[in-house]
């Protein structure tokens, strides 16, 4: 049939990725560096990602395609939060360890387990410690129900910043607690909804967005600022942009 979809132009997409959590249908995906159509029958041509887009890379065309099947993207989406929230194999894969882990402890990855750390303070003459508050911190691996949010000042950065800025564990970090994602090259599906469940369920008192001056490190700007809108809260916001020479660029 005949109707309007999107039509994104590769020559333009810088693969961002600021598209792909704008679409609730899921019909986006970063594949090689480039924002693709998963399947045209998820894309119901509203074009709720046109905005999202600073290349202006998408637009709307009118061409013969399947048509918008609302049945088929509900079950691409449950599939999809499936697959992310599918636990470790017990054994012949996964995290290594996770099978003596399991016997000791009942169940989980060590990886995935919430801690509370106390950064340790230095001796004299000593480099800074770790000023980590916390463990894990991917934010595909982080649960939203974990103690050390209550209170917390979330802290929410690239991870390319963790190797960029040398000043983190100084500047950043000290009094915060830290979730990082990659834009670019993770599975973003499901970032904006974990980020706002974070805010929404616990008493976060302020976000600050860590990311690099590369213009496909705006995408962890989007889903942070996308998550807070979600989850209801008003609370204090900055955004950092660290330069690939580890300087900080800006701070609004």
């Amino acid at each position: 049939m005949k109707r309007k979809i999107i039509q994104i132009d590769e020559r333009k997409c810088n693969g961002c990725g600021l598209c792909v959590p704008a679409c609730h249908e899921g019909a986006l995906a970063i594949v090689d560096g480039k924002a693709r159509l998963v399947k045209d029958s998820y894309c119901d041509g509203l074009g709720d990602c046109l905005g999202e887009c600073p290349q202006d890379a998408i637009t709307i065309v009118e061409r013969d395609v399947d048509a918008y099947d609302e049945a088929a993207v509900q079950k691409h989406l449950a599939d999809r939060a499936k697959a992310q929230n599918k636990p470790q194999p017990p054994s012949g894969g996964g995290c290594p360890g996770l099978r003596a882990f399991t016997l000791a402890t009942g169940g989980g990855c060590p990886g995935q387990q919430a801690k509370t750390l106390a950064p340790a303070k230095p001796a004299a003459g000593e480099a800074p410690p770790s000023a980590l508050g916390q463990w894990p911190i991917q934010l595909h691996l982080v649960s939203p129900q974990a103690p050390y949010w209550q209170d917390a000042d979330l802290l929410v950065a690239a991870d390319c910043v963790l190797a960029a800025y040398p000043g983190l564990h100084r500047d950043l970090l000290p009094g915060r607690k830290l979730v990082i994602a990659c834009p670019k090259l993770d599975d973003t599906g499901n970032y904006v909804e974990k980020l706002a469940s974070i805010i929404g369920r616990n008493s976060i008192r302020s976000l600050t967005i860590a990311r690099m001056e590369v213009p496909c490190c705006g995408g962890i700007q989007a889903i942070a600022e996308q998550a807070l809108a979600r989850s209801g809260k008003h609370i204090p916001v900055q955004t950092i942009t660290i330069g690939i020479q580890g300087d900080i660029l800006g701070r609004n």
